[in-house]
């Protein structure tokens, strides 16, 4: 009986495209007769700072960093894959068909996704490491899927007065749009900050109306509201070391989504070492980072797509870091994020429910 259900649910899966024999990188998922359990990573060789969201067509479509996954087709200008339940993903293509060309070198890094005014728009990082003057651009497009029309630079580090302005995320309040970006630094001017987009988000009418949310020890901001609180997510330490990453995700709150951001012990995070630790690196994985926006299921449980590196096989064939998308459930105590055990689950778990 058990196995009639397990091979009626393959067929149902294939059916509706939920398992596809052609993606890169096949996660294994393994289905019981009550439930669909899933185990990270649940996509693979490499998603680095992954951003989602769930498309008109009932897909959630995922994008990561811009990287030779070493299989002899080159860089991806922005891998794209969706998927219908979080845990099974199919590799869709890229969301670029040229690299935007407004620098001269360097990479798409970090794109954030939302859907503004009916458009698909990407805002993505241009910069390469140690580049002296990265920035924010934007492309838009009628499907998640793409392909995506760049659009240009929204600005560079030098014109905002910000160092290593990368990582960049959006956020819609009370029908104002907002950009917020930011990375590492010790620069006196460095930090997270946001600033105002215009009412369509395709350009910055001002680029002096910044604000500080954070300092320069944070990147890969991403800020969402949950009850009375606005929640900061953002990333600390070294993201690309391979086994020796130590990068991780810290949080704090506040009544206004400009903060100020107070960690458990009522600090801020606007100063340097600030922030309560949400998930960190494991035994098997390093350098657990850079969320997407949670996903709340139908049965109202929140989840978290991020990346990490798998210690037993850290580097992609072409040297990159080898960061694999990961997936986990975000549970709330008191009115605080966590995740079990504050590491990343290695472990068969029951998944999301759509």
């Amino acid at each position: 009986m058990k196995r009639t259900i397990i091979t009626s649910l393959f067929a149902l899966y294939t059916c509706f495209g939920l398992y596809d024999s052609a993606r890169v990188g096949p996660t294994t998922i393994q289905i019981h007769a009550d439930s669909l359990k899933y185990k990270n990573p649940v996509f693979e060789p490499v998603l680095a700072d992954p951003t989602a969201i769930k498309g008109d067509d009932g897909w959630f479509y995922a994008y990561g960093t811009m990287d030779d996954w070493g299989d002899g087709k080159g860089p991806r200008k922005i891998p794209v894959i969706r998927s219908k339940n979080l845990s099974q993903w199919a590799y869709v293509g890229e969301a670029f068909t040229t690299k935007p060309n407004w620098k001269d070198k360097g990479g798409i890094w970090a794109p954030d996704i939302a859907k503004v005014k009916g458009k698909y728009h990407l805002y993505y990082a241009f910069s390469t490491w140690g580049d002296p003057n990265p920035g924010i651009g934007l492309a838009i497009a009628d499907h998640p899927a793409g392909p995506f029309k760049d659009l240009g630079k929204l600005f560079l580090s030098t014109e905002v007065n910000v160092p290593n302005s990368i990582d960049p995320f959006y956020l819609e309040e009370k029908g104002q749009k907002y950009i917020f970006w930011g990375s590492y630094s010790n620069a006196e001017t460095q930090g997270t900050y946001g600033m105002p987009l215009s009412s369509d988000g395709k350009t910055v009418p001002d680029l002096t109306k910044k604000f500080k949310v954070a300092a320069g020890d944070f990147e890969a901001v991403m800020i969402q509201k949950k009850g009375d609180y606005y929640y900061f997510f953002g990333s600390k330490e070294s993201c690309c070391e391979g086994a020796k990453s130590k990068y991780h995700i810290r949080v704090g709150r506040s009544k206004s989504f400009k903060g100020p951001f107070l960690d458990r012990d009522s600090k801020d995070l606007r100063d340097r070492g600030t922030g309560t630790i949400l998930i960190q690196s494991s035994e098997p994985y390093a350098g657990p980072g850079h969320n997407a926006k949670l996903i709340t299921d139908h049965k109202g449980r929140d989840w978290m797509l991020y990346h990490a590196i798998v210690k037993e096989k850290p580097y992609l064939p072409s040297g990159a870091n080898r960061r694999v998308l990961m997936l986990d459930e975000v549970k709330w105590k008191e009115g605080w994020p966590y995740i079990d055990y504050s590491e990343p689950s290695s472990k068969y778990l029951d998944g999301a429910s759509f």
